[in-house]
């Protein structure tokens, strides 16, 4: 008999579980580079896949690591996973990588949980309470792809920027109050944000487009373009700033 577990609960255990077959595989210390790292997204993948086919097997799914099924569209709950969100950093020993666990219903990210799982932590929508207090004046944002229009805010705020890794840190260093936001322009997907949105909105912290329409997920169309993820208080003031800069340069 499968023992019933609460949303919280598995979305939880899924972060938690998914940590720790990764660290598994790297710690061994066999495998190495791109191997580490598709070696990595194989195993969570086929694991988390395997734990919602007996425990949530009517809900909907869609992953990072495997291909689209359609018929997530005319589900109510779907479970979007992104198994290892920082690859390249987990590959080469970093610690901003991070398992992003969602369950949207309605397009709504309403359970989520984020594992940091090289600092021993899960963030839960059902738990994080995001951290007040004096303002880093810092904005996180992409190493890969620094959007011109953060590095104009963090000017136009006298902050810094810094480049973390995967989206589910950039956010988790919002909420623990690292960073004052997280800007991103140049496009992401649905799973890179699905669960570090449920986090951070359920901690508090305002989350939406960076013309500061919502965020929606279980779309047809995954792509999502920018993001912003702050402290309530900045949101006003940093959306102002990004329609300016749009308004300016016809871009974020």
């Amino acid at each position: 008999m499968t023992v019933h577990l609460d949303d919280a609960r598995l979305t939880h255990l899924l972060a938690q579980g998914t940590g720790e077959i990764l660290k598994g595989v790297r710690n061994v210390g066999v495998l190495r580079g791109r191997n580490l790292g598709d070696a990595g997204d194989d195993l969570a993948q086929n694991w988390i896949a395997r734990v919602l086919e007996q425990h949530r097997p009517d809900d909907g799914f869609l992953s990072e690591e495997m291909a689209d099924n359609p018929e997530r569209l005319d589900k109510d709950r779907v479970w979007i996973i992104d198994p290892l969100d920082g690859t390249k950093e987990f590959a080469t020993g970093r610690q901003d990588w991070a398992v992003h666990i969602a369950l949207v219903e309605k397009g709504t990210p309403t359970h989520a949980a984020v594992g940091l799982p090289d600092l021993g932590v899960v963030f839960s929508s059902a738990e994080s309470r995001m951290v007040t207090g004096p303002y880093a004046k810092k904005i996180a944002i992409s190493h890969n792809r620094p959007p011109e229009v953060a590095l104009h805010i963090a000017e136009q705020l006298g902050y810094e920027t810094a480049a973390i890794g995967s989206a589910g840190a950039k956010a988790m260093h919002v909420l623990l109050g690292d960073y004052d936001a997280y800007i991103h322009a140049g496009g992401q997907y649905e799973w890179d944000s699905a669960a570090p949105v449920g986090v951070a909105q359920a901690a508090g912290l305002h989350c939406s487009r960076l013309d500061g329409t919502p965020l929606t997920y279980n779309n047809k169309d995954t792509y999502l373009p920018d993001i912003l993820i702050c402290r309530p208080e900045l949101a006003e003031e940093i959306l102002s700033m990004a329609a300016a800069f749009h308004g300016e340069h016809g871009r974020y």
